[in-house]
C-alpha cells in the first residue's frame, strides 16, 4: 500500500499528466488531422528580470569511479542522463524545469523548434531545427548530424547499452539473418549502421533530411514519438560535414563533441579521477531556450566513500559547501538530516531532499539459466522483502512493489497480486521459505546454486547478506558477486559474464509504461536483461505498443506486468522515495521529475 497520501498525490499528479499528453498526441481511436504539436505555455516564458547567478564551480561527488557511458547513443541511466542533457548533449525535445512533477514532465522544444509535427495517423513524424546550433568548434549542427547519430543506435556490434527505440520504431526491416554463427546474426535491423553501411539505403527512406527538417518514418503508429527523440535520438558530427570531429566509435564515449552550453576539459577515471566540464564559447544561449549555464566549472569528483560523502555535505565546509551528491544519503544519516521521511530538519531546510523517484526496484532473473519457472517463483517466495526496505531506510525507502509499472503511471498501474494469489497463496512481506520450498518440489527439478550480481556499495553488501540468509531457509544456495558500481551494467550485459540474478531498477524514459515493457522484456527494448524471448509477450508488447487508444493500451500494459510477474521474469522489491542532498551554497536543490535527478540545467552557486 502507499505509503502516504503525499507519495499517491505525486504519483496521480505524474499519471495524469500523461493521459493529458497522449490525448494531445492523437491517442485516440479516431485520428485527427495533421498538426503541429507546438510547445506548451513553459517553453516561452514571459519576460522576467533575472539575477545573473553566473560564476564559480559546482563539485558533484560520487562513488563510483566512472560514468556507465557519455555517449549520446550508450548513454541510458536517469542521473546521467539528466547530467549530460543539460550540460554538453543536446536533443530535439525536452522536459520542462519546474518542481512541479506536473509542469516537469511536460514537452518543449529543444534542438527543434517545437515538440514536432504528426502524421494523422502517428507513423510519421518531423522536427525543424533552431537557427544557430552550434558544436564546440564553431560548426555548424545540422540536420544530417541528428540523422547520423540516430544511424549509430543501429551499429549494435559497438554502440551497446543504450536506448535502442530507434531500431524497434523506425520502418527499417528486421534482420533476415537466424543463422547463429554469421558474425551479423546479432543485428536487430537489416540496417547494420553507418560503420558497415549494410542496408543503408533503408535507413534513408525511414529518416530523412529537407534542409532543417528531419522527418521520421515509422513502422507502426507511435503517439508519442516526440517523447522518444528525448533518448538516444541526441546528434553527432557527421563525418562527412565534418571531418575533423571524429566519431572514433569505441573511444567516443571518452570524448564526445559538445553541443550544450559546456564542454569536456578533462575525463580522469578511477578513485581519485574527475571529469571537469568548462564553458563551451561557442554554444549560442540564444539557440537554446533551457540550459542557464549559470556555473563556470562543474567538477565530477569519483571514487568518494559514500560515509564519508555523506559527512563532508553534512558539514558542508570549503568546496564541500558548493558539492551536490550524487547518490543517495546512507539510510544511517537519514534521521539526522530528516524529521520524518518527507521533511528536512531545520539545519537541512532547502538542502535536502526527499521524494517519490521514478524508479521501481527489482532483481531481474536470466530465464535462460533459471529456466524452470516454478524456481523463479520460488525465488520470488523465499525473499523476505520486509528487511531489504527495512535496510534500504524503513519509511525512507518507500513502499514494497509489486511489478515494475508503479503508481506513478496512473491508470497504466493496476496491483498484479503477485503478493495476494498469483502464484495460489498469499507471500508474506518477510517471505514463505516453506511455500518455497513446495514450489521447488512442484518443479520437478532441483534448484540449481545461484550468484546474485549486484553493484557493490555498503548498504547492498549488506542486501545481500539478507537476501543470502532468506534464500537460504527455503534451502537455495545464493553466491554474491559485487562488482564496481561504474561497471556493473557492462558486465551484467554479458551474457558470459552475467550471473543467474542480480540487482536493478527501472523508471518509465517518459510517462508511458511503453517505456517499461518493453524495455525490460523484449530484445528490441534494450534492457533485457532477463534474457525473455517468450514469443507470447513479445507479441504483446508489439500490440500494445500500436495501440492507439489510451484505455485501451493501458489495460495491455497492466496485463503484460501481470503476466511478467507470474512468470517472475524480474522480483520487485521497492517502489523507492529516494533521500539526497546538497552543500548550502548550491541552488536550486530539488528532485526533478523526468529522471529523479537535480535539475542541473538552472544550478548554480550562492555567495
Amino acid at each position: 500500500m502507499p505509503r502516504s497520501n503525499a507519495w499517491l498525490r505525486r504519483a496521480l499528479v505524474f499519471g495524469t499528466t500523461f493521459a493529458l499528453v497522449l490525448a494531445a498526441c492523437g491517442g485516440s481511436t479516431t485520428p485527427s488531422p495533421t498538426t503541429t504539436v507546438t510547445q506548451g505555455p513553459g517553453d516561452t516564458p514571459a519576460p522576467t528580470e533575472e539575477v545573473d547567478h553566473s560564476g564559480g564551480t559546482i563539485y558533484m561527488l560520487t562513488a563510483a569511479e566512472e560514468f556507465d557511458d557519455i555517449d549520446p547513443q550508450r548513454a541510458y541511466t536517469g542521473e546521467d542522463l539528466a547530467f549530460f542533457g543539460a550540460t554538453i548533449m543536446r536533443s530535439l525535445t525536452s522536459f520542462i524545469y519546474d518542481p512541479d512533477a506536473g509542469v516537469a514532465n511536460t514537452l518543449q522544444g529543444d534542438l527543434a523548434t517545437d515538440t514536432g509535427t504528426a502524421s494523422p495517423d502517428a507513423t510519421s513524424w518531423s522536427f525543424t531545427l533552431r537557427d544557430g546550433l552550434t558544436w564546440e568548434d564553431g560548426s555548424e549542427l545540422t540536420c544530417e548530424d541528428v540523422k547520423y547519430g540516430v544511424s549509430r543506435t543501429f551499429a549494435n556490434d559497438v554502440i551497446v547499452n543504450g536506448p535502442t527505440y530507434a531500431v524497434q520504431y523506425l520502418d527499417i526491416p528486421s534482420n533476415p539473418i537466424t543463422d547463429e554463427n554469421d558474425p551479423k546474426s546479432g543485428f536487430l535491423s537489416a540496417y547494420y549502421g553507418p560503420y558497415d553501411g549494410t542496408g543503408q539505403a533503408d535507413f534513408d527512406k525511414a529518416v530523412s533530411c529537407d534542409g532543417k527538417t528531419i522527418t521520421f518514418k515509422l513502422n507502426q503508429p507511435v503517439a508519442d514519438f516526440n517523447y522518444t527523440v528525448t533518448l538516444g535520438f541526441s546528434p553527432v558530427p557527421d563525418p562527412t560535414g565534418h571531418p575533423d570531429l571524429e566519431d572514433t566509435v569505441e573511444q567516443y564515449t571518452l570524448r564526445p563533441w559538445s553541443n550544450g552550453p559546456y564542454k569536456i576539459d578533462e575525463y580522469t577515471q578511477g578513485n581519485g579521477g574527475h571529469l571537469i566540464l568548462v564553458r563551451n564559447d561557442a554554444w549560442d544561449p540564444a539557440s537554446d531556450p533551457i540550459r542557464k549555464a549559470y556555473p563556470d566549472v562543474w567538477q565530477v569528483d569519483f571514487g568518494i566513500d559514500a560515509k564519508v560523502m555523506d559527512q563532508r555535505l553534512i558539514a558542508s565546509e570549503g568546496d564541500d559547501a558548493f558539492a551536490i551528491q550524487y547518490g543517495s544519503i546512507q539510510p544511517e544519516n537519514l534521521s539526522t538530516i530528516f524529521t520524518d521521511p518527507e521533511t528536512p530538519n531545520a539545519d537541512f531546510a532547502g538542502r535536502a531532499t526527499s521524494d517519490f523517484d521514478p524508479f521501481a526496484r527489482y532483481y531481474w532473473i536470466d530465464t535462460n539459466k533459471v529456466s524452470n519457472e516454478k524456481h523463479r517463483q520460488a525465488m520470488a517466495v523465499a525473499l523476505d522483502r520486509d528487511a531489504i526496505r527495512a535496510n534500504l531506510g524503513g519509511d525512507y525507502a518507500g513502499a514494497l512493489g509489486d511489478g515494475v509499472i508503479k503508481p506513478n503511471l496512473g491508470d497504466q498501474y493496476a496491483e498484479t497480486g503477485m503478493w495476494t494469489d498469483l502464484f495460489g497463496q498469499a507471500v508474506p512481506d518477510t517471505g514463505d521459505p516453506e511455500f518455497a520450498k513446495q514450489l521447488i518440489a512442484d518443479s520437478g527439478e532441483p534448484m540449481p546454486a545461484l550468484t546474485w550480481d549486484y553493484p557493490q556499495t555498503a548498504v547492498r553488501d549488506q542486501e545481500a547478506a539478507i537476501l543470502v540468509a532468506s534464500f537460504g531457509l527455503a534451502g537455495i544456495t545464493v553466491t554474491p558477486n559485487p562488482i564496481p558500481p561504474g561497471q556493473y551494467y557492462g558486465i551484467v550485459f554479458d551474457d558470459e559474464a552475467a550471473h543467474e540474478f542480480g540487482w536493478a531498477g527501472w523508471g518509465p524514459d517518459w510517462p508511458n509504461a511503453s517505456t517499461v515493457i518493453g524495455p525490460l522484456f523484449t530484445d528490441k527494448g534494450g534492457w533485457n536483461l532477463s534474457r525473455v524471448h517468450d514469443e507470447d509477450f513479445v507479441q504483446g508488447v508489439q500490440d500494445a505498443l500500436a495501440e492507439l487508444n489510451h484505455a485501451a493500451q493501458a489495460k495491455m500494459w497492466q496485463d503484460l506486468n501481470k503476466l511478467a510477474m507470474e512468470r517472475v521474469y524480474v522480483i520487485p522489491t521497492t517502489f523507492g522515495l529516494s533521500q539526497t542532498f546538497g552543500g548550502t551554497k548550491v541552488q536550486p536543490l530539488y528532485q526533478w521529475a523526468p529522471y529523479g535527478s537535480w535539475p542541473y540545467a538552472e544550478m548554480y552557486v550562492t555567495p
